[in-house]
């Protein structure tokens, strides 16, 4: 029940996606372009020097070779490329520091764009809101504006958690694709179809557990009207249907990475502009709607239809 509300409120709120697709894409282009500057200007000196201009020659020559059977090339190739590759070394460590500072630089823009986006997905927390508990409409811009304080709060507690959630997630990916199944001496064919299994396994349980673990803390924000900080204690101590929230994300994980994969191999990548945002949109009426019921609080499905409060034997009120 709680999911086939979470999928009405989706669609009741569709307009929201194109609102999210077109401020990622602004967003987007901007940080990119920050991105591509900082790149150009710490590794320029890298980039133009004749090492690695030599090295991509070689490389490029190279294949070049194997397609035109220039058996004298690929015989020479090893030694040539050796001590090719030996400058473009050395041109690194005297670029360390270059390196390291054009890192940091990327790594600020990535966390920053994150930040962003956050507040987009956080004002569309807010109309939805609206939507839900007096089933008004309620302009981008307008809760864009109203929440931007508490907004800020949340993504700057938000994202430096959810990079290192992030970090420990591609751990746990590496050690399943990669050591355990060398471990368990399994090779082949059957090696690669068992990590893949393994791996896309562990990131929907992980990525379950992080929405079920922070599902309550935007709801909690906006619908309860709660401080930000005891929001995400509330959030994380919740008990309550720990089990029922865990399932519904698990399914709400693998739906979306069914959805956005074939629609992607459907259409050669085209219809993510539309259901990447859907999917945030989604993930978002499943919050909130898990944050209503678990709180007996009323709420519109659509204009004659409320769901929440007391249980009722089919799950919905006239």
């Amino acid at each position: 029940m709680r999911f086939r509300n979470a999928i009405h409120i989706t669609m009741d709120n569709f307009s929201s996606v194109f609102k999210l697709l077109l401020y990622s894409v602004l967003t987007g282009a901007v940080f990119m372009s920050l991105s591509y500057l900082i790149f150009r200007l710490g590794l320029d000196g890298i980039i133009s020097g004749n090492p690695t201009k030599e090295v991509a020659r070689l490389i490029k020559q190279f294949f070049s070779a194997i397609a035109t059977g220039n058996t004298d090339f690929l015989g020479a190739f090893h030694e040539t490329f050796s001590a090719a590759f030996s400058e473009f070394k050395e041109l690194l460590l005297s670029s360390t520091g270059a390196i390291i500072g054009t890192g940091v630089g990327l790594a600020a823009m990535y966390l920053l764009s994150r930040f962003t986006n956050g507040l987009a997905r956080f004002a569309i927390a807010g109309t939805m809101n609206d939507r839900m508990s007096t089933f008004s409409r309620t302009r981008f811009a307008g809760s864009y504006f109203k929440n931007l304080a508490k907004a800020a709060l949340y993504e700057v507690i938000y994202v430096p958690l959810i990079f290192l959630y992030d970090v420990m997630m591609i751990v746990v990916c590496w050690f399943c694709f990669f050591w355990l199944p060398a471990t368990l001496s399994i090779t082949g064919w059957v090696s690669i179809l068992f990590s893949l299994a393994l791996t896309v396994t562990a990131v929907a349980c992980l990525e379950a557990l992080k929405m079920t673990l922070i599902s309550a803390w935007i709801p909690a924000i906006i619908a309860g009207e709660k401080k930000v900080a005891r929001a995400f204690r509330e959030s994380l101590c919740a008990k309550k249907h720990f089990g029922r929230r865990f399932a519904s994300f698990l399914i709400a994980v693998y739906l979306i990475l069914v959805v956005n994969v074939l629609f992607a191999l459907c259409t050669f990548g085209s219809a993510l502009l539309v259901t990447l945002p859907l999917s945030f949109v989604f993930l978002l009426a499943l919050q909130f709607v898990q944050y209503y019921e678990d709180n007996s609080k009323k709420y519109f499905i659509s204009s004659r239809t409320i769901a929440g409060g007391e249980e009722k034997p089919n799950g919905l009120e006239e």
